[in-house]
């Protein structure tokens, strides 16, 4: 385990921890007309860092067992990483060439703090998909051949940052006064609340050139 793999993956954590679904979701708890929003916010993280971690130890488990067995157990692991990331960057390319309309994120009437633990796990696992970075970490640290403890407290700690945007508003929301408030109503406006996104040639471009250098490593693998 070196600090040059540890910066990395934690570069990748940190990349990863801009989630929008997630973070909108903390944000708009924090706001909505509920009785208890801090505790209801904090089991929704406690749902979401619990899938991001288990999830990634099976992924991390399951490939480093791969790797042991078979030789081209690391390839596929990262033609998988880089490859789903080529896909993510292409169809992010073609929804950019037009005009769409994006819904606003909204709560289900259920929601409390004793259900808002499986909704962070529903809205989480449902984004991770997207969530390349992270396999790209877990390819990394297969390839480092760290042991399988190192990994699996090195995915732990991933988790935390992934969810440190979230951890970080639920202080804000739960020290902060009125004006916190609208703040958090403002940013749940920005990246979770309904609007049309316009067509951008450049960023299409931009995103299409990314998809086919990413793309390229992937076949490498």
């Amino acid at each position: 385990m070196t600090p040059a793999l540890l910066a990395g993956i934690s570069g990748l954590a940190l990349l990863d921890a801009l989630n929008p679904a997630t973070i909108a979701g903390v944000a708009l708890i924090l706001v909505a007309p509920l009785r208890r929003p801090v505790l209801t916010g904090v089991a929704f993280v406690i749902g979401a860092y619990g899938v991001v971690v288990l999830v990634g130890i099976a992924v991390y488990v399951g490939a480093d067992a791969a790797a042991a067995v078979v030789s081209a157990g690391l390839g596929w692991l990262r033609s998988i990483a880089f490859g789903l990331a080529a896909v993510v960057l292409a169809v992010s390319a073609v929804r950019r060439l037009r005009d769409r309309d994006r819904g606003a994120v909204t709560l289900p009437p259920w929601v409390g703090p004793w259900t808002a633990v499986p909704l962070g796990v529903l809205v989480t696992g449902a984004d991770l998909p997207n969530a390349f970075p992270y396999l790209i970490a877990i390819e990394r640290l297969v390839a480092a051949e760290v042991t399988r403890g190192s990994g699996i407290v090195v995915l732990v700690a991933y988790g935390i940052v992934y969810c440190l945007p979230c951890m970080l508003l639920l202080l804000v929301g739960a020290f902060g006064g009125g004006r916190v408030q609208n703040r958090l109503r403002r940013m749940y406006d920005r990246i979770g609340g309904p609007r049309t996104v316009p067509r951008s040639i450049p960023a299409a471009l931009l995103l299409f050139a990314a998809a086919i250098g990413v793309a390229s490593f992937a076949a490498g693998g």
